[in-house]
């Protein structure tokens, strides 16, 4: 059975200090008002989960009919998730590692959630 917002809204405001809230539109869960860590995608489909880059990766090669990105997502710490084949264990575990993840001090931070980018060499004024 397809997974729904509803079995999301479950899982998501299960967790302690999480919020419900709305983002581009769509609902949104946060952590006490402050880090968004997964939402609707606009396509009604699909589930936009916080993760890194390394976890995203994995879930891709072990599933890309559940687990893809679109051109938009490619530099952010983003997986989006097919509701209609992701099981409820792993919609469960996901939902926790995206609170984790926003969690930590990296999450927070809107430096770590790009890639990082190519060092230039340092120039001195002197």
């Amino acid at each position: 059975m397809p997974a729904t917002l509803k079995t999301v809204r479950e899982l998501a405001l299960a967790i302690d200090g999480v919020e419900e809230c709305t983002s581009y539109g769509t609902p949104a869960f946060k952590i006490r008002g402050g880090t968004g860590f997964l939402r609707m995608h606009q396509d009604g489909k699909s589930l936009v989960v916080k993760t890194t880059f390394e976890q995203r990766k994995e879930l891709m090669e072990a599933d890309p009919a559940t687990y893809y990105i679109t051109d938009h997502y490619l530099e952010y710490e983003w997986v989006l998730v097919s509701l209609a084949r992701v099981n409820h264990d792993a919609l469960r575990d996901l939902v926790r590692m995206a609170w984790r993840f926003a969690g930590s001090r990296k999450g927070r931070t809107g430096r770590d959630s790009r890639k990082p980018r190519k060092s230039r060499p340092a120039t001195w004024n002197n």
